[in-house]
């Protein structure tokens, strides 16, 4: 047996026979681009502390990963489709794992971010390939059953990342957390080479790099608007994010249409199953990154479990989303996609009006079922969009595919955190005025509490800190009535601190209840819109006709 897979895929006679250990490396690979994100959200507290971040600091941490990642997917992917799709998978891993190891040795704020931002240059390498290698190497009758575990892959990400993070944490700091990827993306490039067969277009022109160009202007300039205007303010960086993706949309549309090999042919948004898969992606991951933002937040401060146990309490997710994952299989070749899909976002908006039922009283109990409903739906609905994307591109363009399939997704990720997140935050700003009105609290330690669920916390127990430091002052105290007077003041500073946690965590309650209904309604809007897009009947017509022009044009070179 040779040590490195060096036939092309596309010049076999028929399946390659290692074909689902190559699925588990691509799966491998997917693991560390969605764990780079959840394992980042219990490291979060640890890391602001070390380095004082800012909340603009912290901010970019998370979100200067983002918009590489989702600018450059369907330029990488286009050329991944034309030089080499294995290539593409093996050069992101080593620059995904580069950046995980300038993470672990950064010491400041920039540092990080800068890391941060060379893993997501490595992502949008990596994603799209790992989805057009997986329709290169398996024959469409098993494709949508590859496509289903890549699915379920994502949704044990989504738990495994927190759980490995936090079981990291109890021992060594929040740098260790960037070298959960280092090893698996190495065992990943080993698998690659030794699993993965070379895959490239069998007939591909030159790449339409202005197209290309025009998408990493509007994708970039769009995220960036997403992230810089609900967190920021509407100032004139967000504003000029806007006016740029406004134009650099409308040149990429004009671009395309008018290019004779476009990098994106926008009429496939013409077709309805096409257009409605990307749009249920969209609204799935908006649902999903927003209600992960909030709830992580709500165990880890309102709970009170460490990032260990905040992450072990979201394994229900994951269980969840492989159930579903085996339930679309089963259902999506009897009833079609246009069912299961819908009943999919159907469960996810059901799960998101569970979450309005959470209040102060609330245990990880009432969570655990909105958890399960939630990756039920995921498991659903997902795969059979995938399928479908993937399906309505030719051969000779799979990495544009996957490039699209997983922009949908990251612009559906950074709506929902930036959408959802700045709702989060201004209603919990605004229960918590209503907490505390009449209390007595200082102005600028209720603007301080009122920056986020965290800093709420920190302003009980600066009370809480206070009150101790007098009750020690009374027991030293040799006058009586100074004595007195310090216990009877250390009395109200220690009432008015659990007063102040009880405000803080009804407040943060009161604004997961509020966010879910909001998100709920988005979702079950979204929901009739997919019902109405996805057609009865589906067939793979668009990407048929684009192999058979191909094989023309070819014939006629």
């Amino acid at each position: 047996m040779r040590l490195v897979m060096n036939e092309p895929v596309e010049r076999t006679d028929r399946p390659y026979t290692r074909r689902w250990w190559a699925l588990l490396v691509l799966c491998l690979s997917l693991l560390i681009i969605v764990m780079a994100n959840t394992a980042l959200t219990v490291a979060a507290p640890d890391m602001t502390e070390d380095l004082g971040l800012s909340s603009a600091d912290l901010q970019w941490v998370i979100d200067g990963y983002t918009v590489p990642y989702a600018a450059l997917m369907l330029l990488l992917g286009a050329i991944g489709d034309k030089y080499s799709r294995r290539g593409a998978l093996i050069l992101g891993l080593v620059v995904f794992g580069g950046g995980a190891v300038s993470g672990y040795l950064a010491d400041s704020s920039t540092a990080v971010i800068a890391a941060r931002a060379v893993m997501g240059v490595g992502a949008a390498l990596i994603m799209p390939a790992t989805l057009s290698l997986l329709a290169a190497t398996f024959p469409r009758a098993e494709r949508a059953k590859a496509i289903t575990l890549w699915t379920a892959t994502a949704g044990l990400a989504i738990a495994a990342g927190p759980v490995v993070a936090g079981a990291l944490l109890r021992d060594h700091g929040w740098s260790s957390t960037f070298l959960i990827n280092v090893p698996i993306a190495a065992v990943a490039i080993v698998g690659a080479l030794v699993l993965v067969p070379p895959s490239k277009a069998g007939h591909h022109d030159r790449i339409d790099y202005v197209g290309g160009l025009l998408s990493v202007l509007w994708v970039g300039s769009l995220v960036y608007m997403i992230i810089e205007g609900p967190h920021f303010g509407w100032g004139v960086k967000a504003v000029s994010a806007a006016v740029a993706a406004g134009v650099g949309l409308v040149a990429f549309v004009v671009w395309e249409l008018r290019h004779p090999r476009p990098v994106l042919d926008v009429r496939r948004f013409a077709d309805r199953r096409f257009a409605g898969s990307n749009l249920a992606v969209a609204l799935f991951f908006l649902a999903v990154f927003g209600a992960f933002y909030y709830l992580t937040q709500h165990l880890q401060f309102v709970l009170g479990y460490d990032a260990l146990g905040t992450g072990l309490r979201m394994l229900p997710l994951a269980g969840a989303v492989f159930v579903g994952s085996a339930l679309t299989g089963w259902l999506t070749p009897r009833v079609g996609m246009k069912w299961t899909v819908t009943a999919g976002m159907v469960g996810g908006t059901t799960a998101l009006a569970l979450l309005t039922r959470v209040d102060a009283s609330s245990s990880y109990g009432d969570l655990v079922a909105p958890l399960i409903v939630l990756g039920l739906a995921i498991g659903l609905a997902l795969s059979p969009c995938t399928d479908a994307i993937m399906g309505a591109f030719p051969e000779s363009e799979l990495g544009v595919g996957g490039a699209v399939n997983d922009t949908s997704l990251e612009l559906g990720g950074s709506l929902g955190i930036a959408i959802l997140g700045s709702l989060l935050s201004t209603s919990y700003g605004n229960h918590l005025t209503d907490a505390t009105a009449g209390s007595g609290l200082p102005a600028d330690a209720l603007t301080t509490a009122q920056d986020s669920v965290g800093a709420g916390y920190a302003v009980a127990q600066g009370i809480g800190g206070k009150a101790r430091r007098l009750a020690a002052q009374a027991a030293e105290a040799t006058d009586p009535q100074q004595a007195a007077k310090l216990k009877e003041q250390s009395a109200q500073l220690a009432t008015g601190a659990h007063q102040m946690a009880d405000a803080v965590g009804s407040a943060f309650s009161d604004a997961v209840a509020h966010t879910s209904l909001v998100g709920a309604v988005v979702l079950g809007v979204g929901t009739i819109l997919v019902a109405f897009l996805l057609p009865r009947q589906e067939s793979a017509v668009p990407a048929v006709r684009e192999e058979e022009r191909e094989l023309v044009d070819s014939a006629a070179g």
